[in-house]
């Protein structure tokens, strides 16, 4: 009678427990964007958040520059007519005009050095170019919220509201037909409706496009291989298989 040995006959035992809890497990190494996407996604947020900031600063100083002209221009007008009616016109325009200055200053697209900051930091390492990514997504994400908060309706009603008290002003207070009135209220606001619907809107569409195309899919997508464990059986034994 073959006696066998009781360490082999443990040995197999325990690999057989391995096996079976193996057979039930499908072991997924951890996800990780490769450098070439890293490098893709940077330069895609990077483009955006420079062009973004080109079309903001010539829209931004284009604006308070317009508006400050004008303050000048009817001020001047203002203090060097002696006709009451053009004076009531020019100091009743640069009142709102200046408004127009100084809602530059509040509205939420400003002048900024984001993308200037991304590019100072460090990047010779891969976690330093993950830490650039993260910020720039961030960066990425802050612009589009700001560039749909200034196309909300509370900027139409607010501006709507001045145009319209000036309207009142112009027949009420100056004593005009409600005709002047009608008129001062169409004209300033083709003036504001067209600062608003000439803000860049280059973050919030891009930003779009960059969930569709990096962020929503990612779930989806692995990044590095997967790793699965089989029980195979044969004759006189049994053994593991690994598929990558």
């Amino acid at each position: 009678m073959i006696r066998k040995n009781p360490f082999w006959l443990t040995l197999k035992v325990v690999l057989l427990i391995l096996i079976l809890n193996f057979q039930f497990m499908s072991v997924q190494a951890q996800n990780e964007i490769p450098d070439s996407l890293i490098t893709e996604r940077l330069q895609f947020i990077k483009n955006t958040l420079d062009r973004d900031r080109v079309h903001i600063n010539r829209w931004w100083y284009g604006w308070l520059g317009g508006y400050s002209a004008g303050t000048i221009a009817q001020g001047a007008v203002y203090f060097t007519s002696d006709d009451t009616k053009t004076r009531q016109n020019m100091a009743l325009g640069a009142a709102t005009t200046l408004l127009g200055a100084a809602g530059q200053f509040i509205s939420p697209l400003t002048p900024g050095k984001v993308p200037k900051e991304i590019n100072l930091m460090p990047d010779s390492s891969r976690t330093d170019r993950l830490a650039q990514l993260t910020k720039a997504e961030t960066s990425l994400e802050e612009s589009a919220k700001r560039e749909k908060l200034a196309l909300n309706w509370k900027n139409h009603v607010l501006t709507g509201a001045v145009n319209i008290g000036g309207g009142l002003i112009t027949w009420l207070g100056f004593q005009r037909t409600v005709w002047s009135g009608i008129g001062y209220v169409a004209i300033n606001s083709v003036i504001t409706e067209t600062q608003i619907w000439t803000q860049p809107t280059i973050a919030k569409r891009n930003y779009k496009k960059y969930k569709q195309k990096y962020l929503e899919s990612d779930e989806d997508i692995s990044y590095a291989p997967s790793v699965n464990w089989y029980l195979e059986a044969y004759p006189g034994g049994i053994g593991i298989k690994v598929v990558f």
